[in-house]
């Protein structure tokens, strides 16, 4: 249960004064970046939309010192009023003083207002934009107008945020003052040490600074109030994943190690041997299957490195020791070639696997739902629907999970649970992600590393193009097919849209089947799963040549004979996905290139992304690129289900403060597992505040 001193934090926008349900919908769509805009604007959300700029208010010059142009405070005394001569003309104050003339320009005004507040012959501060008129300086629509008795309430600096249609400035200041005043005392998290020694305030000075910046270096991501802010989050990030990795660990685990016979077969099936780092990544796994505790480790391998491979002989361990094992993919396209891929090893080790996913219906679903409860199924491939709720495993040892950045946390303790007596769990991923990113995704996981490729694996040459060599690039393809290759073509767009200039993928399809008719296929996301198998089967055969598809390629689409990827808007795509792209050729003996089409002129980060992507191929130094390019929100292309959203905290100007937080949520645990004592009881505030109520959900009842 969440603390009720956190109550009106977690209320509706609604509940401040002067917020009513017109404006907190509109907030909503402001604050709830999250995609959750339709839940409404809650108070929480208004305190971590955090300031972007500054507006400085401080400079007082006089009239005759008035910049070009800029924001400037003025000490006057109004002259006259000037009424328009007609109502489209503009109401006019002229304002003096000892050195010149400054006019106030308000269109549409009330002009009882105006009289009101500029009374002729009084002295009042003016604060605004200012700029010029046939010589003279003038401000439209003053930001302030301010009786010398009022000047303390002039905000010299003012903090500018993010902002939405149908939203005033003032309007969201308001709101966001009045979310400041209902925040409760908090208990301090922190150790004081820790806190004096980095130069923070306590938590609740922390946010009221952040939203009242004295000026740009507030802003900065190490300035302390923010600093302070950061490490909160990305201390409740690393104190929940900690929680969730002891519970899984401490779930009933056994030892799980067999004879060695059937890995032995499966590794003298594979078309090459393995290399050093599969290796060593196999003796990681089988060291930890052997241990008394579940197995939580991440195997993490740029494309074409061999994951399968390490994979499957993981299966065959769990097999030798009479157990079941388990193998999940995020797309049934790749749930079907998994089982292609390894059907023929696994026969010949002399193992039974079969499919599962979504399609599968009926006579056909039963029989392989009864085969899996009596163990005569002993590997099961599939999507999501491995772990539906009428699905039971007679004895399952060993649950792997390709792409694990598409599932989150919740989805680790749901395919967990489904193991009886504690499967061990092995979570794989193509996508190279940079140490911060993988603290914040993976920190409840060991992590073994593929860092070389297997044997005979040739380079991949990468060539940037501008769209108008199209034509070029069609005729180089045509030399190509001619000769027996077989090529991708990626498009980022489904069908044509108002909105977008960009080729849709079926504009390119016709034209491609044009010059090449009955060679060409398509695929994209909104085809039914038989249809799409069908024309991936063809593919694969060689009855068709050009594959045209979207980026449902992007992720363990495996056809070595395919040695021609051509990317079109790449400079549409993130670094970490057209590496991911053009993993999809270079997988066979053969010389392989990419050709990266795009539409000028370049931004200077796409332009970047182009140049990296021509100058290497390693996954590791791509993701570190784009984390510093992009940011870790974009880090994956879309925002998926595992990606924890941070409010503060910023994993590519924060990763210092993450490694800190990591050792300091170990710490904490080690000497407070339950988070009972005092700073156990504030830490647990710290999680639900930052919504890991999960995590604590994992704690002794306290």
């Amino acid at each position: 249960m969440r603390p009720g001193l956190l109550n009106p934090l977690f209320a509706s926008a609604s509940s401040l004064r002067g917020v009513g349900g017109k404006l907190e919908r509109t907030l909503a769509k402001l604050v709830r970046t999250n995609g959750h805009g339709a839940d409404g604007a809650r108070v929480v959300d208004l305190l971590w939309h955090l300031p972007s700029g500054v507006i400085d208010r401080s400079r007082r010059p006089a009239i005759s010192a008035l910049p070009e142009e800029g924001v400037v405070t003025v000490e006057v005394t109004v002259a006259r009023h000037v009424p328009p001569p007609s109502r489209r003309a503009p109401y006019r104050v002229e304002c003096t003083d000892e050195t010149g003339v400054l006019t106030l320009v308000f269109f549409h005004p009330h002009v009882d207002y105006l009289l009101r507040i500029l009374p002729v012959g009084e002295k009042r501060y003016v604060s605004g934009d200012v700029d010029w008129f046939s010589g003279t300086p003038q401000i439209v629509h003053p930001d302030y107008v301010v009786a010398p008795d009022e000047f303390a309430e002039l905000p010299l600096v003012e903090p500018v945020y993010p902002m939405t249609a149908g939203l005033s400035p003032k309007v969201l200041r308001k709101a966001i003052h009045g979310a400041l005043e209902v925040v409760p005392e908090l208990t301090e998290w922190q150790d004081a040490h820790w806190l004096e020694r980095q130069g923070w305030p306590g938590f609740n000075a922390a946010l009221a600074a952040v939203h009242e910046p004295g000026g740009e270096a507030d802003l900065l991501p190490s300035a302390p109030a923010r600093a302070r802010l950061a490490y909160d989050e990305l201390l409740a990030n690393q104190l929940a994943l900690a929680l969730v990795r002891r519970r899984l660990k401490k779930a009933a685990g056994r030892s799980v190690s067999g004879d060695g016979h059937l890995r032995a077969k499966v590794a003298a099936a594979l078309p090459y041997s393995l290399t050093g780092a599969q290796e060593g990544a196999i003796a990681d796994i089988l060291r930890d299957m052997a241990a008394g505790e579940r197995m939580l480790r991440l195997l993490q391998g740029d494309v074409g490195s061999g994951k399968t491979a390490v994979a499957l002989i993981a299966l065959a361990a769990a097999v030798e020791a009479g157990t079941q094992g388990a193998f999940m993919a995020p797309t049934e396209i790749l749930a079907r070639q998994h089982l292609d891929t390894l059907r023929p090893i696994c026969e010949a080790a002399g193992m039974t696997v079969e499919v599962l996913t979504g399609r599968e219906g009926g006579k056909a679903r039963a029989g392989v739902l009864d085969r899996l409860a009596s163990g005569e199924t002993q590997i099961a491939i599939g999507t999501h629907a491995l772990f539906q709720d009428d699905v039971a495993f007679a004895d399952l040892g060993l649950v792997v999970i390709d792409e694990q950045h598409r599932f989150g946390v919740h989805q680790r303790l749901a395919l967990q649970n489904k193991a009886a007596a504690g499967a061990d769990m092995l979570v794989m991923t193509a996508t190279p992600i940079p140490r911060t990113l993988s603290l914040t995704l993976y920190g409840d996981m060991d992590v073994s590393r593929l860092t070389e490729k297997p044997a005979g694996r040739q380079p991949v040459e990468t060539r940037a193009l501008p769209f108008e060599r199209v034509g070029a690039v069609m005729e180089g393809l045509r030399r190509a097919i001619d000769g027996g290759a077989r090529a991708y073509w990626v498009c980022p767009l489904v069908e044509e849209s108002d909105k977008s200039e960009l080729m849709a993928v079926e504009a390119r399809y016709a034209a491609l089947s044009e010059l090449f008719p009955g060679r060409v296929g398509l695929v994209h996301g909104r085809m039914k799963g038989p249809e799409k198998d069908e024309v991936m089967a063809r593919f694969q055969s060689g009855d068709i040549a050009i594959l045209v598809a979207t980026t449902v390629i992007e992720v363990g689409v495996n056809v070595p004979e395919a040695t021609i990827m051509v990317i079109e808007n790449a400079e549409r795509f993130g670094l970490s996905q057209l590496h991911q792209l053009r993993g999809r050729v270079g997988r066979g003996t053969e010389r392989s290139s990419c050709v990266l089409l795009y539409q000028g002129p370049l931004g200077e980060t796409a332009a970047a992304r182009l140049k990296i992507m021509r100058d290497t191929e390693d996954g590791f130094v791509i993701a570190e690129e784009d984390l510093r390019l992009r940011g870790a929100g974009e880090l994956l292309g879309t925002r998926q289900s595992g990606m924890p959203t941070f409010k503060v905290a910023s994993l590519e100007l924060h990763g210092d403060l993450l490694a800190a937080a990591r050792d300091d949520a170990g710490l904490i645990l080690s000497r407070d597992p339950e988070l009972s004592n005092a700073r156990g009881e504030a830490l647990r505030t710290l999680l639900y505040l930052f919504e890991r109520d999960e995590a604590v959900r994992t704690l002794k009842a306290g």
